[in-house]
């Protein structure tokens, strides 16, 4: 699949549209709107990449939020059940992880749970490993987190 990833405001209505997608799969498998803590927003995301195919459809999405110096965590995860399957996860993440490196970001961290196996195999087979929970999700059981040092990441 041809894609293109490109840094988009927050507001912008694919941006919208695909977190109000995330949001529906993830309550759909929590029964509610369970996400422990600060739900990003447009104030607190360093940046939000768009990927769109290759007739300019928006068919996934991923954000970066600050939690200290060097360190920040994946937020908004998401693609468009279409194009399961076909690398754009995996492509969303490495530019994640490049803006994060162009930013001075040496560390990932991120949140997922117990109803997103499918996520949980993602990370760990892209080199996130599970790490104690940290901010919101210290006491959030629920909570699976993991993290990856970027010095470490592949090509």
């Amino acid at each position: 699949m041809t894609l293109t990833i490109v840094p988009t405001d927050w507001n912008d209505a694919d941006a919208v549209r695909l977190r109000r997608a995330q949001r529906d799969e993830l309550d759909t498998r929590y029964g509610a709107d369970t996400e422990p803590g600060v739900k990003p927003s447009a104030d607190d995301v360093a940046v939000f990449l768009v990927a769109r195919d290759g007739s300019g459809v928006a068919v996934g999405c991923g954000a970066l939020r600050m939690l200290e110096p060097g360190v920040a965590e994946v937020k908004r995860m998401f693609v468009e059940k279409s194009a399961r399957g076909s690398g754009v996860s995996t492509a969303i993440l490495r530019a994640l992880e490049a803006e994060a490196v162009e930013r001075g970001i040496g560390t990932l961290q991120l949140e997922t749970g117990p109803a997103q196996p499918d996520a949980v195999r993602f990370y760990t087979r892209e080199g996130y490993v599970p790490i104690p929970r940290f901010g919101h999700y210290l006491h959030s059981e629920g909570s699976l987190c993991f993290g990856r040092d970027l010095a470490t990441a592949r090509p």
